[in-house]
């Protein structure tokens, strides 16, 4: 056989670099401030939800696996805030905790979209799919342990550090099965979709009415059915 094709492989560590360039692409549009990522990816022997907010995200279809965002009331606040602003709302009219309902949703709302920028690229660029279960917001005081509801064989679970403009951290923490996808043919990727066009439907959404008060009630049912499941 001819070597001069070399196998192109899409591993774990890959899969991890696109949710992070995902993570960092739609809070630099939202927020219109820079948001970076750690160089160096911490491998972990379990995955938590951490003070003050934690989100996570279940997906499943081609691979399974589990995204959480831990985010402290600094790095929530500057997130939610950067990203009103931006949407024109009044400062006066922001809120002024991180365990307003309206954070939680909005915090929410983003990691749906940082996902939903994923589990496009995954889509076009590795050819199978994964669906997404709504985000599940939790405001902490107290670290809680999640155990992974999808059939992991041979889980890998990686954590990454995020910085804000501010210089504020939030954590990404990944669970999922080990898994490598290897190209056998060539193929054209789809169209990218372009994340300013997301934001402008979320902007419209949100000044539409009605949607918020609905998302809070969505949101405060899950973090019921999350807790009870927990014991808790």
């Amino acid at each position: 056989m001819s070597g001069e094709n070399e196998e192109i492989v899409y591993g774990t560590e890959d899969l991890l670099v696109s949710l992070c360039n995902s993570v960092t692409r739609v809070l630099n549009v939202a927020t219109q401030s820079k948001v970076h990522y750690s160089g160096m990816v911490q491998r972990i022997t379990k995955v938590s939800l951490k003070p003050d907010i934690g989100c996570f995200v279940l997906f499943d279809g081609g691979f399974s696996g589990l995204v959480v965002l831990n985010f402290s009331a600094e790095t929530a606040m500057e997130i939610y805030e950067r990203y009103m602003l931006h949407m024109g709302m009044p400062k006066s009219e922001l809120a002024s905790s991180h365990t307003s309902d309206e954070v939680s949703n909005i915090m929410g709302e983003l990691m749906n979209q940082i996902v939903g920028d994923f589990t496009g690229k995954i889509r076009r660029e590795l050819q199978t799919n994964i669906t997404q279960n709504q985000p599940k917001m939790l405001v902490l005081n107290k670290q809680i342990v999640l155990s992974v509801d999808t059939p992991l064989d041979r889980p890998e679970m990686r954590r990454v550090s995020f910085y804000t403009e501010k210089s504020n951290i939030f954590y990404l923490e990944l669970a999922i099965d080990r898994t490598e996808f290897i190209q056998v043919k060539d193929f054209q990727a789809d169209e990218i979709i372009d994340a300013d066009a997301l934001l402008d439907q979320e902007r419209d959404a949100h000044h539409g009415g009605g949607a918020a008060p609905a998302a809070a009630a969505a949101a405060d049912s899950d973090a019921d059915e999350l807790l009870k499941s927990l014991g808790m």
